[in-house]
């Protein structure tokens, strides 16, 4: 029987400066679209209707997205049809286009509901001065956590290299979804905000268990086996998150329900981001750190 001899992996073929070129030239690209509609539009992504204000109403009529359209004395900021729902829209106003109450009047002086059923299906309202605040609280709350998180990182290793990576590789956790956010047009919802809030947690899960192996529960002798230690048990626990968040978005695209799409798409993205930065990023700062940082 012909037997495979499996070559010993080179892991000196790529220099520190190599591999960590790969995640920083990606966050760079991030952090430029994030700073692009940040300028552009005053937000890194889209604003949902809880952050700017207006009403939501969902009609079942028989009418044609245009006919909805030219209901109105406003002008609707969006009209979407909903998945695996005939004859029903979504339709989104900003702050300025009257209250609920007008617009359902409206609507129901223009439009038929379809089938005989009621035409407004569901009416959502916010004030655009508690939206205001809501998004402030909003901010306060993900830059609280990224704060409580970088403090954690420093108060459990109190070195600096592998703290500043924990903290480098969430802050790249978030940007990347936040820019492709910005890129597809993914609305900043309150929602949305618990998923990045979500992926600070998986972000300091992985890249702590890493730094943990390497630094406190190695065997103190050879660097890539503690490193591979620490990958078998945080790629198995990304990869299940990933597969469960993505199966979660595919069910929810099937079922119209947007809000978990988008959450879904999101924790994807976000964990696809963490396995580069964790084991690119955050594995080359602990390499130069043991070889080169260290002083012996």
């Amino acid at each position: 029987m012909r037997q495979f001899d499996v070559p010993e992996p080179d892991y000196d073929r790529y220099t520190n400066r190599q591999l960590v070129a790969i995640p920083l030239v990606i966050l760079l690209l991030a952090v430029l679209v994030v700073g692009a509609n940040v300028l552009l539009i005053g937000a890194p992504a889209p604003l949902g209707i809880e952050f700017t204000g207006g009403t939501e109403l969902t009609v079942d009529t028989s009418a044609s997205s245009g006919e909805v359209q030219s209901a109105f004395d406003s002008q609707p900021e969006s009209i979407q049809s909903v998945e695996g729902e005939d004859d029903r829209y979504i339709v989104t106003f900003g702050p300025d286009a009257g209250s609920a109450s007008e617009l359902q009047q409206q609507a129901e002086g223009s439009l038929e509901p379809s089938q005989g059923d009621d035409l407004i299906q569901g009416v959502n309202s916010f004030d655009a001065t508690f939206a205001e605040n809501t998004q402030q609280l909003a901010l306060l709350g993900v830059v609280f956590a990224f704060i409580g998180m970088s403090v954690i990182a420093f108060a459990l290793f109190r070195v600096f290299v592998p703290s500043v990576a924990i903290v480098i590789s969430a802050f790249s956790d978030i940007m990347i979804p936040l820019a492709v956010m910005g890129l597809i047009g993914f609305e900043l919802t309150l929602g949305t905000v618990a998923a990045l809030l979500m992926l600070i947690g998986y972000s300091v899960d992985s890249d702590i268990l890493l730094n943990n192996h390497v630094l406190r529960r190695g065997t103190g002798g050879d660097f890539y086996d503690d490193v591979y230690q620490a990958m078998k048990t945080g790629v198995t626990m990304t990869l299940t998150s990933l597969a469960a968040m993505a199966t979660m978005a595919v069910v929810a695209f099937f079922f119209g329900i947007d809000l978990l799409v988008t959450i879904g798409a999101i924790l994807v993205i976000g964990l696809i981001a963490d396995l580069m930065n964790t084991y690119m990023m955050n594995v080359t700062l602990l390499r130069w750190y043991r070889f080169e940082g260290v002083k012996r």
